[in-house]
């Protein structure tokens, strides 16, 4: 019997917040009772440089704790869209904050300017992390909407539970209005 392992990569620049957002939704895959590793890199600089992080979820035992063939990526700056995209499986789930990712070397990609979005609705792009999270659950359902509500409210800092909650929610909005304009994208392309 095969254990199902899903391997995830969030990638982007320092200071949006995707090492916070990795730790979340490990913390998440705990609450679905489902073993978990998560690791991070990012480059030297405080904000601007290199960042990502990745997390390991399966069923079963986790022999090897890091990314190898990522089955869902995340890319917030072009830089990850250049570097880490040809490690996506060929069924895989992208993710492109075209906010950032300019130039998206595939169709197959779920394109939302989730920075962009999260600004006209927070007036910052503080909670793009939140937001992202809330696109990614909702794409992808990789843990459930309650185990990542209840790991987001664990984390963020006392006091900003109300906004983060919502930054969520908005993110899984995005996710289900991406999800209707590619069904309907389908339906025009299959009535041709």
């Amino acid at each position: 019997m095969t254990q199902a392992r899903t391997e995830i990569r969030l990638a982007g620049s320092g200071g949006q917040g995707l090492i916070t957002a990795g730790i979340i939704l490990a913390e998440a895959a705990i609450y679905d009772r489902k073993n978990v590793v998560q690791s991070q890199s990012y480059g030297p600089e405080a904000r601007g440089g290199a960042s990502k992080a990745e997390i390991i979820i399966s069923d079963g035992p986790i022999y090897y704790p890091k990314a190898t063939w990522v089955n869902i990526l995340l890319a917030m700056s072009q830089k990850a869209c250049d570097q880490y995209l040809y490690d996506l499986t060929m069924d895989g789930t992208f993710i492109a904050d075209t906010t950032y990712v300019t130039q998206v070397p595939t169709s197959r990609a779920i394109t939302i300017p989730i920075s962009a979005r999260t600004r006209e609705k927070f007036g910052k792009e503080l909670f793009s992390n939140i937001v992202a999270l809330g696109v990614l659950v909702g794409t992808t359902g990789i843990v459930s909407k309650k185990a990542i509500k209840a790991a987001v409210m664990a984390r963020v800092p006392k006091g900003t539970e109300k906004i983060n909650e919502e930054a969520l929610d908005f993110g899984f909005t995005l996710a289900a209005e991406a999800k209707k304009s590619k069904t309907e994208a389908e339906e025009i392309t299959a009535d041709d």
